[in-house]
């Protein structure tokens, strides 16, 4: 299996990015409900575009070619927010790192307190990250773990922070040896086999997929 390819860039209009948790719920007798959770969560996406130029129409066909069955898997992300929305100004991520050297979005797992809670360090002092913003650990190009972080947090004057994460983090798959990324923080996923949309005329020109996480060890 060849590396993650990325979305290309597409004057991109809607995108829905949502957590799936694997859940059956039965109705007992007595007013009473069975919730059981089952399976390892992962990512759901929907892409569609704005109405396309026929050079935009190439990258869009390229990219479906690439990213079938037959090629590789593309790296998705939530378009709407690429990086901590107290950041998102349309730029990457800048700055300098509290112990020195320029910041670009990476960062280092310093420790997994539980599968619900981890510690961040090579931050920027003060750097600040709210509910709904994404973290992404990742062991190589294949194996990555996408989270939402659900509490906001503040990097000390030493460029550290704890950061509350859900759904939990596979503590079987992933240790200390991942790093941490906060531009563009992504899921390795797969094109929903028969989703692609893509009318070629002058009323329609719009595009659209949907994706399904994929996991790899």
């Amino acid at each position: 299996m060849g590396d993650p390819i990325p979305l290309p860039v597409l004057p991109w209009k809607d995108c829905q990015f949502d957590p799936i948790n694997p859940t059956d719920v039965s109705m007992m007798e007595g007013r009473r409900s069975e919730e059981q959770a089952a399976g390892t969560p992962f990512w759901k996406a929907q892409y569609t575009t704005n109405w396309m130029t026929p050079a935009f129409y190439g990258l869009f066909d390229a990219f479906v070619m690439k990213s079938s069955s037959r090629g590789a898997p593309f790296l998705g992300y939530d378009l709407f927010r690429p990086r901590p929305i107290a950041y998102n100004n349309g730029k990457p991520l800048s700055g300098t790192k509290a112990g020195g050297g320029a910041f670009n979005g990476d960062a280092v797992l310093q420790s997994i307190t539980n599968s619900r809670a981890i510690v961040v360090a090579g931050l920027p002092a003060g750097f600040k990250l709210s509910p709904g913003d994404y973290v992404e650990l990742r062991m190589s190009a294949l194996v990555r773990s996408l989270h939402r972080i659900v509490e906001s947090a503040t990097a000390n004057a030493s460029g550290v922070v704890s950061l509350s994460i859900m759904f939990g983090l596979d503590i079987q798959h992933f240790t200390t040896a991942a790093t941490i990324h906060f531009e563009k923080p992504s899921c390795v996923m797969t094109m929903d086999p028969g989703s692609v949309s893509a009318p070629k005329s002058w009323a329609g020109r719009e595009a659209s997929f949907s994706a399904t996480e994929m996991f790899f060890s």
